[in-house]
């Protein structure tokens, strides 16, 4: 499990065989939405909005192409935590309120190849979220995305 705090150990081993099939699946839905950035850059995010989507998120992949990242959507404001298990690139992470202003940036968010579930979690330091989006490290600092930015997307 990629996302969320640490689960036990049960909980690891059941979605196991969930997880490496959904990870194809999520990127393969088809489901893309454009977000704007404040340079003016417009990102195609896939959208994380079930729980199965949110755990999985961008875990097992070996890259993320330019312009490309995952918009993670939550019914309630949370400070919400994310950490790195299982995924192979780098990123950047970034917290929006509901109103989609960046309440938090983490930048160059390294992988943790940990095989237990000591990966350090990460979370705004004190705003709740409603989104997350992740993008591959260094994106957030090229397309001048900071705390106090707005970022232009619409959930279907």
């Amino acid at each position: 499990m990629h996302r969320i705090g640490a689960p036990s150990g049960l909980t690891i081993t059941v979605l196991t065989g969930f997880v490496l099939a959904a990870s194809s699946v999520s990127a393969a839905d088809g489901r893309l939405i454009p977000i704007k950035t404040p340079s003016g850059v417009t990102i195609q995010a896939e959208i994380a909005d079930t729980p199965l989507k949110r755990a999985v998120g961008l875990m097992y992949r070996d890259h993320l192409d330019k312009n490309r990242g995952m918009v993670f959507v939550f019914g309630q404001p949370h400070a919400w935590g994310f950490w790195m298990k299982n995924t192979k690139i780098p990123l950047d992470m970034i917290w929006m309120d509901a109103n989609k202003r960046v309440v938090h940036v983490e930048r160059h968010v390294p992988i943790c190849t940990k095989t237990d579930d000591s990966c350090p979690l990460y979370k705004p330091n004190s705003e709740d979220a409603m989104y997350v989006l992740e993008l591959a490290a260094g994106t957030a600092e090229e397309y001048k995305i900071e705390k106090g930015s707005i970022l232009e997307f619409k959930i279907p």
